[in-house]
């Protein structure tokens, strides 16, 4: 009876604990899943801290889409272009 006993709280514990790992894990690629946003990208990436960014400033799929992003072709990304930047193109599996 003993062994019974024990060997369920073994098991509901091992249940448990792989739970809250699952859990914890699908929150992380929720997390992971929101772009960032404009001020998250200047503080990232505005090496000279002017509000703007410039394709020298910039890394990965920004930097591939900054002509498309650039609309007024001064060499920068602003605020205002980020937020009406064409959305990329999810990767398929």
């Amino acid at each position: 009876m003993k062994s019974n006993t024990m060997t369920t709280a073994v098991l509901a514990f091992g249940l448990m604990i792989s739970s809250s790992i699952g859990f914890a894990q699908s929150q992380d690629r929720q997390e992971r899943k929101a772009p960032p946003t404009f001020a998250q990208l200047l503080e990232e990436m505005d090496a000279n801290e002017d509000g703007k960014l410039a394709e020298s400033e910039i890394k990965g799929p920004l930097k591939d889409q900054f002509s498309k992003i650039d609309t007024d072709e001064d060499g920068f990304i602003s605020e205002e272009e980020f937020k009406n930047a064409p959305k990329p193109e999810r990767k398929k599996r």
